[in-house]
């Protein structure tokens, strides 16, 4: 079992100007012969940071050198997370050193602190909003503050490992390596769209998505309330949920990188019709994606698309039927299928996640593998919970 190093009379001090990094990616390999990565969350209380701790518990090449949760000093991880009690970790107010710090906190609290974090060569690895939309001007329109960080920002690769995995390792490289983990809607949505993305076949598009409750996050909230949620299905966000600016984001960049060369070759990813549902479920988000292909398409074809584009993912697996979120639940897979409609010529595509895993602190690890090149299910290993 992994023990918790406790660095509280330093965390926080940062480096004399010039003076040397000590932590991170590239320092991690030639510090010694132990292959240890030494890993903090800040953030840990709540649902992504506590299933961070329950994956990295059990990953070989990870100590954790220190758990953050505001007001805490010295807190038994039991009082937040009585499932791992057994790990007999304490969560504190001081913020952990080490070669990796993921970050699981509203958004804005993470760019306030990122250049404390990485001044010392520390990888920061957020898993919130703060470090995923390339463009400063787009905080405040869909976040509502202004980004405290926007020099940081430009050196941020969008942590979404199939789709970026060359940008993370040469992220790794750099004296300043941040990563702005994909959302979870975002997940579910991009990895079902990337190769029509790519192939430039999105001509229009909607995407009506359901997540469970877990994905509003742990602070108590009336509408949240189990008499609230459960038997009933609500629609939120209505045109304005601030996944939609990451996903017109990433699918634009891959249809830049697709056959035809252009952000412009799918007109339907530029104003992505997007409206999510909270279902009475606690994990799993299932992303139905309606498109109106920009010409004639058979299913030979997208069949032949998927295929290529994921036949080496380990994560995603591309599938004949119709996917459940029960079929990924707990797990770091997400399941894709995509079918033309010989009627209608519409395409539909779905992706389904573990918003807490793949859509959260599972594409972190996946991340941090990739970062510090270990093999990337290391420490993911684990199947799906059924039923």
């Amino acid at each position: 079992m992994n023990a918790v190093h406790s660095m509280a009379e330093t965390a926080g001090a940062e480096p004399a100007l010039g003076a040397a990094r000590l932590f991170g990616p590239t320092l991690s390999r030639t510090r010694g012969t132990t292959g240890t990565i030494t890993v903090g969350i800040v953030g840990a209380t709540g649902y992504a940071g506590g299933e961070l701790v329950r994956l990295l518990l059990n990953h070989p090449n990870v100590r954790l050198a220190g758990l953050h949760g505001r007001n805490r000093d010295n807190q038994p991880i039991a009082t937040s997370h009585p499932h791992l009690s057994g790990s007999g970790l304490l969560i504190d107010q001081a913020v952990p050193e080490a070669d990796a710090i993921f970050t699981a906190l509203p958004h804005g609290v993470a760019a306030s602190m990122a250049a404390q974090i990485v001044a010392r060569g520390t990888a920061l690895l957020d898993v919130g909003p703060d470090f995923r939309l390339h463009n400063p001007a787009d905080y405040p329109a869909w976040y509502k503050f202004d980004h405290p960080a926007p020099e940081l920002l430009a050196q941020a690769v969008y942590g979404l490992p199939e789709l970026h995995r060359a940008e993370i390792r040469t992220a790794a490289g750099r004296s300043t390596t941040i990563i702005g983990l994909a959302g979870c809607y975002p997940t579910a949505t991009i990895l079902a769209l990337a190769p029509l993305a790519r192939a430039g076949l999105i001509g229009d598009l909607a995407v009506d998505a359901k997540s469970g409750v877990s994905g509003a996050g742990r602070e108590p909230k009336a509408d949240l309330l189990f008499a609230e949620v459960n038997e009933s299905v609500k629609a939120y966000g209505m045109f304005s949920h601030r996944h939609t600016a990451e996903m017109e984001q990433e699918l634009q960049e891959q249809g830049e990188r697709g056959v035809l060369g252009s952000r412009d070759a799918n007109p339907g990813v530029a104003t992505v019709d997007f409206l999510p549902h909270l279902i009475p479920m606690t994990r799993g988000i299932l992303a139905s994606c309606h498109v109106r292909p920009t010409r004639p398409v058979t299913q030979a074809e997208l069949d032949a698309i998927y295929a290529d584009a994921y036949r080496d993912e380990p994560f995603v697996q591309v599938v004949a039927d119709a996917p459940a979120t029960k079929h990924v639940y707990g797990s770091n897979l997400c399941r894709v299928w995509c079918r033309v409609d010989p009627r209608t010529g519409r395409i539909l595509a779905l992706g389904v996640i573990d918003n807490l895993v793949k859509g959260a602190a599972g594409q972190a690890v996946q991340t941090l593998n990739v970062l510090f090149g270990l093999p990337e299910t290391t420490g993911l290993e684990q199947y799906p919970i059924a039923p």
